[in-house]
Parts: C-alpha cells; structure tokens; sequence
C-alpha cells in the first residue's frame, strides 16, 4: 500500500490553495500532532493485521518541514515503529517551502534514511510568489536546493505552475530554466486550476480559462526545455479546470 501522512500546516496560506493549510501557533500544532501519532499507531496496527506492507509513504502537507526538527523526528520515528517499511520503494518528504527547512530538518530526514524531497518553487518571479502570497524570495530557494545537496545529497522534485496571476509565457520560460539548472531529480508541471477552497476564485471563478491560450504557450516550452534537459516524462498530473 500507499501511505499518505498530512501535515496540514503552512506559514501562509497561497492565493490559489484549496488544500487544508492552516496558520497555527506551536500548541495547536503539538496537539494535532499527538492526535496524528496515535492514528499512526492504529493504522499501522490495521495494516499489520491484514498483512500489509508500505511499498511507497508520502508525508505531504500543507507543509510537513513546518514542524520543528524534533517534531519531525518523532513523527517519523513513529512511522517506522508502527509499518513495515521493508519493502518500501520510495519515502517522501515533502519540504514545499523553502522558508521552513533547515539544516537540522534536513539532518533529522537523512538521519531516517529518506532520501526524496519536495523543494516546490512554483516560479522564481520574486513580484510572483509576494502576489501568490508566498513569504519567500528566490534566492530562498536557490539557498534551500544547496543546502539539500550539502546535508544528504537529497533526490529533489520541484514544482512549477503555469499560468500563475500576473506571468506571461516568458516569466514561466526563464523560472523553469532556472529550476533545471538547481538540477532536481523530477519537475511536476501543474497547470493553475482555481478552485472552490481558494481565495482566488472570490476574485475571479473563471481565472483558468481565461488563462488557456498562454497557459498553453507554457506548457509547450515547458516540454521543449525538460526534453532538451534529458528530462522524460512518467506521469500525468490531472485534475478538475486545467
């Protein structure tokens, strides 16, 4: 099996976010946090029961690496108490943010043998991510992808969006370009889809298709610029309004 742990947290929440992101002080964070270790143990009591055994575990968000490195290190200590990662294939954290990791984040991941985060950009247009709502710069960014080469020597996926407010086709061009060349592993492609949970369908529900013709423009570049990079493509991401 699958085995998906949500860390429902982020310093901000994004302009185009429908995922459950809440900005919460550290108590309410410790409690749901206790409350997640205990579902762990009765999941993993479940699965153990019914044979089964975690080919792949995604510890995803919001953003996971807004827990303290202690947090994370009991969480995933928990996780290798409760499932049988023996036959596990790939385990994931996912470091979205590059204004929560840290050096000793970074250390406690390793220090569990994971080896694959997420480092998600989504564009490096610094006017971008202050409009999207992002409390980052770029150059955060660029700092976060060398500090995962100098702490483990991590294997990175990186996000990008195409068709974010305000992008035209060669802000998305010059973005995915520098992202090749910080060298992540795998590059997810998302086409801004707006929905219902977030705050830029109040301003406008029809953003995505009034947004088709240049989000088409980027998604081309973006399959001339990975293929020219050695990059093949293994999955297709979908969902509702792309």
């Amino acid at each position: 099996l699958g085995v998906y742990v949500g860390i429902p947290f982020c310093p901000t929440r994004c302009l185009y976010c429908s995922f459950t992101s809440n900005q919460q002080g550290a108590e309410e964070v410790e409690k749901y946090l206790q409350a997640l270790l205990g579902e762990i143990e009765y999941c993993g009591r479940m699965a153990a029961q019914k044979g089964m055994r975690a080919e792949s575990v995604y510890i995803g968000g919001g953003t996971p690496t807004t827990l303290s490195a202690a947090q994370l290190d009991r969480l995933l200590t928990k996780m290798e108490g409760c499932f049988d990662l023996a036959m596990c294939r790939e385990f994931t954290v996912e470091a979205g943010r590059p204004d929560t990791i840290t050096a000793e984040k970074l250390a406690v991941i390793r220090s569990h043998g994971i080896r694959r985060i997420s480092i998600n950009p989504q564009t490096m247009k610094d006017q971008t991510l202050a409009l999207i709502g992002r409390r980052h710069s770029a150059a955060e960014i660029r700092a976060a992808f060398a500090l995962a080469r100098e702490q483990g020597d991590f294997l990175v996926n990186a996000d990008v969006i195409a068709g974010l407010p305000g992008e035209i086709e060669e802000d998305f061009a010059a973005s995915l370009a520098e992202i090749i060349a910080l060298g992540p592993c795998n590059i997810t492609v998302h086409t801004l889809a707006v929905k219902k949970a977030s705050r830029l369908i109040e301003a406008d529900e029809d953003y995505h298709y009034k947004q088709a013709a240049v989000v088409e423009k980027m998604l081309a570049k973006s399959k001339e610029l990975l293929s020219a990079a050695g990059y093949r493509p293994y999955y297709l991401y979908r969902q509702k309004h792309m």
